[in-house]
């Protein structure tokens, strides 16, 4: 188990979420799945508590704790991308699997998990600076899911 991981809050679907990501995204891994040793508030004894997963490799673990919390854009994984059948691969899983499209490159999962699907010639646009910069984020601002080409455009002007 890895010394810091990021843990998620769950309605009661951790597992499944986490079957998702292990299957959509390179780097990620399934680990433990505890049951609960006796009942709680939100579930029972024998109940899945606690999923212990690898996400793009960053540790994870996914704690159904009933409906009390819900996920929130002030959390999101940022998934950079080498271009557009990466970008559009990983935005279709999410969006097509019960997911909802947001503002530039922003998801979320059916699970209510935000996801920044990110090209990385955004960031380097953006790490440049200057007018490169200006062009490619006004390019951004008006798109759901990036499209690479228009960022590729807008950076030479």
């Amino acid at each position: 188990m890895a010394k810091n991981t990021i843990c998620l809050w769950y309605d009661k679907d951790a597992e499944a979420a986490a079957n998702f990501y292990v299957e959509t995204f390179p780097d990620s891994v399934m680990g433990a799945v505890i049951r609960a040793p006796g009942n709680y508030p939100e579930g029972k004894q024998g109940d899945v508590l606690v999923v212990e997963f690898t996400v793009a490799s960053v540790a994870c673990v996914g704690l159904n704790g009933g409906p009390v919390f819900k996920h929130n854009e002030a959390f999101s994984f940022q998934i950079h991308t080498e271009d557009q059948e990466e970008t559009d691969r990983y935005w279709n899983a999410i969006v097509g699997n019960g997911g909802q499209e947001s503002e530039c490159g922003w998801c979320k999962d059916k699970w209510g998990v935000s996801w920044q699907i990110t090209p990385r010639i955004l960031m380097e646009a953006l790490r440049e600076g200057g007018d490169q910069a200006k062009r490619a984020f006004d390019a951004m601002m008006t798109m759901k899911k990036i499209d690479v080409a228009a960022i590729e455009a807008a950076r030479r002007g």
